[in-house]
């Protein structure tokens, strides 16, 4: 085959993928979009029944479950805690503090609490679009005074009839609203604001005979919760620690046995009844974690048919416990736990990538943050990225010769001792190794292809 039917395979090769992946992504949208457009005008052409019943008339509907069902209805958002306090409660104490302060640090804190309030005033409208049987009604419900905590009493009303009186509570206040409105000054419009304030007191008066424990987390609950926070915050913790740790209610209500059944369900790491979890600082920065974890105590490398190799390494106890914690929260990655160690010491615990798709979702994810193994993740991320669509090229096995060294040059060349020409490596030649990089010109046939 000659180069030119080479490159023009390529470029069908290349064009396929894109072309497949692109309407991968169109047709999900798409499916997102119209199912949400769908339920939406499904749920408003409903008339307010209790909950069960708009259940079962959406199983019907869409043909599904009545668990499927209940997950398609939004759930209430969870509310916004920062170190114990609510948005309100900062804000409340910012605005304290702002009167000690003068000039530009005053105007400066007066622009981050004005930033919070329009965040939890958008919070607060997801707030109020969960409520789907509410959704006509948004306009009368914006005029209310309510707090977050009364809109998830709002949220928790199942049955129909305390549903129709609280929408009636707000067409009576909307229907007096738009009466009053473009009336001048007088005794009519001081009598319609006077029943607007009544109707407003009365939504009031319903709100509150909402009964708190209907949003109020149960026993079981708060004792899950705690569970969790101990063994995110004492890594290694026992369950007969967790307990002795509790306050007083929920220490009468609970046993070391009750805490170590309930842990089974939470996804926590129990290593021979020391547990373990990553906490949530972690697991929204876990490409930056991993990444560290890498640098210094993980691997890089190729093995001698080319084939990439990432993995983490860890000892002991501990070490198991969060190699399967790593494998949980990125969700691919082969375990290999307990294996024996070479000078006989601790037992050693991997999590290795050797899928392609896998290491490459994972140096590229990892790629922003490592401080050492960037140059070693970079040859692998270019040696995928032939192999997946330019094995062909005439240039493609030479490249992954120089690859290869340039992974054992990377990875060896603080050792002075490192035989070099046991791979052939000529070290005075590994710059032009480094400037051989084949990234741009795949970048160019892609860009060809794309254009054709």
């Amino acid at each position: 085959m000659s180069k030119i039917a080479e490159l023009e395979e390529a470029k069908n090769t290349a064009d396929e993928l894109i072309d497949l992946e692109r309407q991968k992504e169109e047709a999900k949208e798409e499916l997102e979009t119209t199912t949400g457009i769908k339920l939406n005008k499904w749920l408003n052409s409903q008339s307010i029944d209790d909950e069960h019943t708009v259940l079962k008339n959406l199983s019907i509907e869409y043909n599904m479950n009545l668990s499927d069902a209940k997950k398609s209805l939004e759930s209430f958002p969870t509310e916004y805690i920062v170190q114990d306090k609510t948005v309100p409660d900062i804000v409340k104490d910012l605005r304290k503090y702002k009167r000690t302060l003068k000039g530009e640090n005053k105007y400066s804190l007066n622009k981050s609490i004005e930033s919070l309030v329009f965040a939890y005033s958008d919070h607060l409208e997801k707030c109020i679009d969960s409520i789907y049987w509410l959704n006509k009604y948004k306009i009368p419900l914006k005029n209310m005074s309510f707090t977050e905590m009364d809109l998830k009493k709002i949220h928790s009303v199942k049955d129909k009839e305390s549903r129709r009186n609280i929408i009636d509570m707000l067409c009576k206040y909307w229907e007096v609203s738009l009466d009053s409105q473009d009336l001048p000054y007088n005794t009519e419009y001081a009598q319609l604001q006077k029943q607007m304030r009544l109707h407003k007191k009365d939504f009031r008066k319903c709100i509150k005979e909402i009964n708190h424990q209907v949003i109020r987390k149960n026993l079981n609950r708060q004792l899950k919760d705690t569970i969790l926070k101990s063994v995110c915050s004492n890594p290694g913790i026992s369950a007969r620690e967790i307990h002795e740790q509790l306050d007083n209610k929920l220490y009468q209500r609970s046993s070391p046995n009750m805490i170590s059944k309930l842990i089974k369900g939470l996804g926590i790491t129990n290593v021979d009844g020391a547990y373990y979890k990553f906490d949530d600082s972690i697991r929204k920065s876990l490409p930056a974690y991993t990444a560290a974890f890498i640098d210094s105590d993980g691997y890089i490398t190729l093995d001698s048919n080319y084939n990439p190799r990432v993995g983490l390494v860890a000892t002991g106890d501990r070490g198991k416990a969060f190699m399967i914690e790593m494998q949980k929260s990125l969700g691919y990655g082969k375990l290999h736990l307990d294996q024996k160690s070479p000078q006989n010491t601790r037992p050693v615990n991997r999590l290795n990538f050797y899928s392609q798709d896998d290491v490459r979702k994972l140096l590229t994810d990892c790629r922003p943050h490592f401080r050492l193994k960037g140059p070693q993740a970079d040859i692998l991320l270019e040696l995928i990225r032939i192999k997946k669509g330019f094995k062909k090229q005439d240039w493609a096995k030479d490249r992954y010769v120089e690859l290869y060294k340039l992974m054992k040059w990377n990875n060896h060349q603080d050792n002075a001792r490192y035989d070099w020409q046991k791979y052939n490596i000529d070290i005075e030649n590994i710059s032009k190794y480094e400037e051989n990089n084949k990234m741009e010109i795949m970048n160019d046939i892609e860009s060809i292809v794309k254009e054709a």
